[in-house]
């Protein structure tokens, strides 16, 4: 990137630049895989906690062009109220795709503007669809990669607006100077902390949810002939100089052109922050090859890069909210020692509340290892004291599922299958899978997915 060139001009002409006739298989192949993955986590979202409470606060917002919602058939709102509730689904269960390096969810924000956007103009075809979820990916994630330094504010909502505006500029192909308007916009529109991952709360997913609102009126506006800031991202009171401890953005932005940024996101096998499932993961192999169990456990260290420490390495305690103990390391290994894995149903009040499970939590400890790199999730390192006397360790190289350890086709079909019968749509499993499978040949994107059966 030129010295003097406009960081915003450059995100957004790649974001137009894009045809889905250009993209590599591998790009082309991890954008149907993570829009299914996204659309049945949002589907499992409508049970999330709190999700019903924010469906009733929405409904109150009033008209204009209706959009459906994941999970709930037969029920339309407002589109930006649309694009409210699902995003707040797709991120309420923490079971939505991420990026690792970027610390950035993007699919919540970007998926849930587009299915907006989609009930609010003409048709688009499948290409155009896919090919938008990829430019909005490409541009969220690049500003998260621009910022090497720990999290002040919360960046799946921070970048995320971001990357809505670029998808919908793909996506309806706006003129470049509307769509830079729209880009400017999103600035004063902007918003979350990293207060609320910090106490656990649910206001969390509804930092994401109000991205993808916002990016809808950020769109409006500039649709409606109002200019925005014109330099957003670099600008002296722009998102760097306010948002991140400091920039990057000349590497990041050299990235735009070698390949995408879909093609490293990764799963999330288990309903939590991705800071939580290499201790999952750990324990699982602890108890399946190495026989500790709940009876035998002393104490377990478990020893990881400070990232992992910052986000999840909070006490479990009684009376947890399932937002606080989705990032509780120590609520995670304990239910996993115990019941072999980590599940949507073990975030029920019941379930955190299980004595057994607090009882055990408190003999694991989260220790920060100092890796300089403050944005690693690895390597780490279990470490178990048993009664007997034994040491068992185990060690984390990679993240399951992870691009370096990536989910099976089979792990994924279960992943999907176990959120659509957590909302109670499991009949829907097999058509929402060939939606998506031949999506690019569908000539109206929208109706395709509604005719899943996951959207109306």
């Amino acid at each position: 990137m030129p010295a003097a060139a406009n960081p915003a001009h450059v995100l957004i002409d790649h974001a137009l630049s894009l045809r889905w006739a250009d993209l590599p298989e591998e790009t082309r192949s991890r954008a149907r895989t993570f829009l299914h993955d996204s659309l049945a986590v949002g589907v499992a979202g409508r049970n999330a906690a709190h999700a019903d409470a924010v469906l009733a606060m929405v409904q109150g917002w009033g008209a204009g062009e209706v959009a459906g919602v994941l999970g709930r058939p037969g029920l339309r709102l407002p589109a930006p109220s649309a694009a409210f509730v699902n995003a707040f689904q797709i991120h309420g269960q923490e079971y939505d795709c991420v990026h690792e390096p970027a610390v950035l969810h993007p699919m919540a924000t970007v998926l849930a503007a587009l299915l907006a956007e989609l009930a609010r103009g003409e048709a688009v075809d499948g290409e155009r669809f896919l090919t938008a979820v990829v430019a909005g990916v490409d541009v969220a994630v690049t500003l998260g990669l621009a910022a090497p330094d720990a999290l002040k504010f919360f960046r799946p909502a921070t970048a995320g607006i971001f990357g809505c505006v670029a998808a919908i500029a793909s996506l309806r192909q706006m003129p470049r100077e509307q769509a830079l308007d729209a880009f400017g916009h999103a600035l004063a529109l902007v918003s979350g902390t990293m207060q609320a991952h910090l106490e656990g709360k649910p206001a969390l997913p509804v930092q994401v949810a109000n991205a993808a609102r916002g990016s809808l009126v950020a769109i409006d506006l500039a649709r409606g002939g109002m200019p925005g800031v014109t330099r957003p991202i670099d600008g002296p009171f722009g998102y760097f100089a306010l948002l991140e401890v400091r920039e990057a953005l000349a590497p990041a932005l050299e990235r735009l052109g070698k390949g995408h940024r879909i093609t490293e996101v990764s799963w999330k096998p288990f309903p939590t922050g991705r800071a939580g499932h290499g201790g999952i993961v750990a324990m699982q192999q602890l108890r399946e090859r190495q026989g500790l169990s709940a009876a035998n456990l002393q104490g377990l260290e478990y020893h990881a890069p400070p990232l992992i420490h910052r986000l999840v390495g909070r006490p479990a305690h009684q009376d947890m909210e399932p937002g606080y103990a989705r990032l509780c390391m120590q609520y995670l290994m304990a239910v996993t020692l115990l019941r072999g894995t980590v599940t949507l149903a073990d975030f029920s009040r019941e379930a955190l509340d299980d004595a057994e499970v607090l009882a055990l939590a408190r003999r694991i400890t989260v220790i920060n290892d100092g890796n300089p790199d403050l944005a690693a999730f690895v390597p780490a390192r279990a470490v178990a004291r048993t009664t007997e006397g034994r040491e068992l360790s185990q060690a984390v190289v990679a993240q399951l599922g992870s691009p370096e350890w990536p989910l099976t086709d089979q792990q994924h079909s279960a992943k999907a299958s176990g959120c659509l019968e957590f909302a109670g749509l499991a009949e829907t499993h097999d058509a929402l899978a060939q939606v998506v499978a031949g999506l690019e040949r569908e000539s109206d994107a929208l109706a395709a997915v509604m005719r899943s059966g996951v959207l109306s």
